[in-house]
C-alpha cells in the first residue's frame, strides 16, 4: 500500500455541489478563507476522457482544491485521477454519496455503498498512480442498509485499500422514491453514527456532514471528529466564510470586508469578461453576499436582471453593492 504525500486539513471544506461549486463559486470563496478546502463539483470519468470541455480547468488561487470524482471503473478512475494529479490538484474525492438516477445509471455515487470491495479497486488502482490522497465521501447508508454494522464494514474495507480520509454524509440515502433534494432534508442525521465511527477509526481522518449552518455547530463537531464540511449554508450566505481562518483555524487575520470582496471580484468579472465569458457565470454565485443587510434583496435583484446583458462587467457588481451601502448610511 503506497502512502500518500501529506493530507491537507479538512477542519473545515466547502461541499461539492453539482451546478454550483465551478471554479468561479470556488475563486470568490478563496477571497474569503485561505485555509478552507474547495471542492470541484461532481466530474465524472467518461467526462474527463471522452468529454471535449476543460472539465478541470480551476485559478491557482483555488489551493487546497479537491477533484470530487465519479465513477466505478479501477481503470478509469485511475486515469483520471493521474490525469488530475498533473493538472496539479491536491486531493481526489471519490462520490459514493449522491442518491440520484442519473448517478445510479452510471453506476456510481451512493449505490455504490453497496459495494465495498469495488470502491476498494478503484481506491487501489487510483493510489498506484499519484502521489495525492485519494479519499471517500459516502452517506452512513443506502434504502434498507442502513445498520452500524453497514457502515463499519463499508470503512473497513475500503480502508484496508489505501483510503485515510472519509467523509460521512450523516443521513441515509434513498436511492428511489426520493428526490436528490429530499435526500439531503428527509432521511434523519444521525450524528452519533459519525462520532461511533471515528472512535472505532481513530487512525483514520474523519469528518461530517449534513444539516451543519454555523461555525458554533462547526465547533462542536470537531470535539468529536476532524473535520466538518458545509454545503448549502455557504452558498447562500458566503460572508460567513470571512470568518472561517480566525473561528476554525484560529489565525489571527484580517477579516475582509464585503466592499474588498466586491472590489476584487469585479476586477475577477472583468478578467472573465475579456475572456469571452459572461459576467452572470460569476456573479450568479454571489447573490447571498449580502444577506442579512438593509438592501439585501435590492442587491439581488440588481444582479438577476442585469448581469446577463450583454455589456455587463465588474462596474455592474459595484453598482449593485452601491444600493446596499447607500441604505446603510440611510
Amino acid at each position: 500500500m503506497k502512502l500518500s504525500k501529506q493530507a491537507i486539513s479538512h477542519k473545515l471544506s466547502i461541499a461539492p455541489m453539482l451546478d454550483w461549486t465551478d471554479r468561479h463559486c470556488r475563486y470568490f470563496y478563496r477571497l474569503m478563507s485561505k485555509q478552507t478546502v474547495l471542492y470541484t463539483e461532481m466530474v465524472t470519468t467518461g467526462a474527463i476522457i471522452f468529454g471535449k470541455g476543460d472539465y478541470l480547468g480551476y485559478n491557482e488561487e483555488e489551493h487546497p482544491v479537491v477533484l470530487q470524482l465519479g465513477g466505478s471503473d479501477p481503470k478509469a478512475m485511475a486515469q483520471c485521477a493521474k490525469i488530475a494529479q498533473d493538472k496539479g490538484y491536491d486531493e481526489i474525492n471519490i462520490n459514493v454519496g449522491c442518491p440520484s438516477d442519473r448517478v445510479q445509471n452510471g453506476k456510481f455515487g451512493a449505490c455504490l455503498m453497496a459495494e465495498p470491495a469495488l470502491v476498494a479497486q478503484c481506491v487501489d488502482a487510483m493510489k498506484a498512480q499519484v502521489d495525492i490522497p485519494v479519499t471517500v465521501k459516502s452517506r452512513i447508508g443506502i434504502d434498507d442498509q442502513d445498520s452500524y454494522e453497514f457502515l463499519h464494514r463499508f470503512i473497513d474495507v475500503v480502508k484496508d485499500a489505501g483510503c485515510e480520509h472519509f467523509i460521512v454524509h450523516a443521513r441515509k440515502a434513498w436511492l428511489s422514491g426520493l428526490s436528490p433534494k429530499q435526500n439531503r432534508e428527509i432521511p434523519p442525521l444521525d450524528y452519533q453514527r459519525v462520532y461511533q465511527i471515528k472512535r472505532d477509526f481513530s487512525q483514520l481522518a474523519i469528518s461530517i456532514n449534513g444539516g451543519i449552518t454555523s461555525f458554533e455547530q462547526a465547533q462542536a463537531h470537531l470535539a468529536h471528529i476532524d473535520g466538518v464540511m458545509i454545503g448549502r449554508e455557504v452558498y447562500q450566505n458566503p460572508y460567513i466564510l470571512a470568518q472561517a481562518d480566525q473561528q476554525l483555524y484560529g489565525i489571527d487575520t484580517v477579516i475582509k470586508s464585503r466592499q474588498q470582496i466586491i472590489d476584487e471580484m469585479a476586477s475577477y468579472i472583468d478578467q472573465h469578461v475579456a475572456q469571452g465569458g459572461k459576467m452572470w457565470h460569476v456573479a450568479r454565485h454571489m447573490l447571498g453576499l449580502c444577506n442579512g443587510l438593509a438592501g439585501a434583496k435590492q442587491f439581488r435583484r440588481f444582479l438577476s436582471e442585469n448581469s446577463s446583458q450583454a455589456n455587463a462587467n465588474g462596474d455592474l457588481l459595484k453598482q449593485a453593492y452601491d444600493k446596499v451601502v447607500q441604505l446603510q448610511r440611510d
